[in-house]
This record gives structure tokens, sequence and C-alpha cells, in this order.
């Protein structure tokens, strides 16, 4: 098991949290975390690890800080 803070921003909060801290089995990922909490892949315009960008394969360790921030549109 590994523990892992997560962090949402912008819209990704409403009805969730800005930031917990979660325990997962090893070799979890973003994607695995995004499926987790509902969110749709397909919305999600960045994910950082440890404040670095990351996909949604990289295989989290313990401690890390996953921060996950939506498409961002506009003109």
């Amino acid at each position: 098991m590994v523990d892992i803070k997560v962090k949402l921003f912008a819209y990704f909060r409403e009805g969730r949290f800005k930031e917990a801290a979660f325990r997962y089995d090893e070799g979890t990922t973003p994607g695995a975390i995004v499926t987790a909490l509902g969110i749709d892949p397909d919305d999600v315009g960045v994910i950082m690890v440890n404040n670095r960008q990351a996909g949604m394969d990289t295989v989290l360790a313990d401690g890390d800080t996953v921060a996950i921030f939506p498409k961002i549109g506009g003109g």
C-alpha cells in the first residue's frame, strides 16, 4: 500500500474535496485515481505528480502528491 495526497482544482472539487490523503495499492496510477473519483478522463487537462507534469499511466510511489486539473477553455 502507498499513501498518496490528492489535490483537485476548479470544478473537480465540487461535491468532492480540495485536498485529501488516501491509501492505494502499489502500482496505482493517476488514471486509476481519476476513475475512482468518478472524473471523466477526457475532462482532465493536466496531471502533476510532485509538481511535475505526469501522464495518466505514471506509477505512483509512497508519499507522492497528485494534482488533477480540468481542461480550461475560453476565448
